[in-house]
């Protein structure tokens, strides 16, 4: 699939051969049992290289999905404001607001009016440059505040790396913790009956409970008695 006519070619370490037709490098990776793989292809020439390519997806991809684990997908945050919010609740919005950026999230910053105070949009637009300055340090204005409806609105972008949350990794390490205790826990099964000792077949019948009766004795008969005849009669 390498369709130039030449090419820079590295060897199995790395080391450099040249620049030669690529018929000769495809011939000479064949003779070493590897593949010509292109990898740098908008060099002049490109700069192929001897090696394994299944191998070399291999590697690709496992160093894709590594960097896809350490990467975390930005955010977007909202922290809401009202014209006649107070000291405290404004730096406990500024607080929220620069753990978030702290976190690499991005912000939108609303002040929402109520009724009559729309007629007076300079007091958001006030307050949000405030918000602003107040946490510069840690977030710049990507959008300039600007009215919608009954809504004047502002983003700020984070100056930080996003970075995964700490809270979030214990959280899955403490539910791994609580299914193990749970399964450490759980009542052992009862052992099931022992089945009872069969009888060896030697051994002798047990005794009755109570003794047989003795069988009545036959009763003798006796024969009648016959008188003797006188002689001559």
């Amino acid at each position: 699939m390498i369709r130039v006519p030449q090419v820079r070619v590295l060897d199995e370490d790395g080391s450099q051969l040249g620049v030669m037709p690529t018929h000769q490098a495809m011939a000479m990776a064949q003779e070493r049992g590897l593949d010509l793989v292109e990898v740098a292809p908008t060099a002049a020439p490109p700069v192929v290289k001897f090696l394994d390519f299944g191998q070399y997806k291999y590697e690709l991809t496992k160093r894709e999905k590594e960097a896809k684990r350490k990467q975390r997908a930005v955010e977007f945050k909202e922290v809401r404001l009202t014209p006649k919010i107070g000291v405290g609740d404004f730096d406990t919005k500024v607080h929220r607001a620069i753990e978030f950026l702290e976190d690499g999230d991005r912000i939108k910053v609303t002040v929402r009016f109520r009724g009559r105070e729309l007629t007076h949009p300079e007091i958001g637009r006030a307050l949000l440059a405030k918000f602003g300055e107040a946490v510069k340090d840690h977030g710049t204005i990507d959008r300039s505040p600007a009215l919608e409806g009954k809504s004047m609105f502002m983003t700020l972008a984070s100056v930080h790396k996003p970075r995964v949350h700490e809270h979030r990794a214990a959280g899955a390490r403490a539910d791994g913790e609580a299914r193990t205790t749970a399964q450490a826990g759980a009542p052992a099964e009862a052992p099931a009956p022992a089945a009872p000792a069969p009888t060896p077949a030697s051994a002798p019948a047990p005794a009755p409970a109570t003794a047989p009766e003795p069988a009545p004795e036959p009763t003798p008969v006796t024969a009648p008695a016959v008188e003797a005849t006188p002689a001559g009669e």
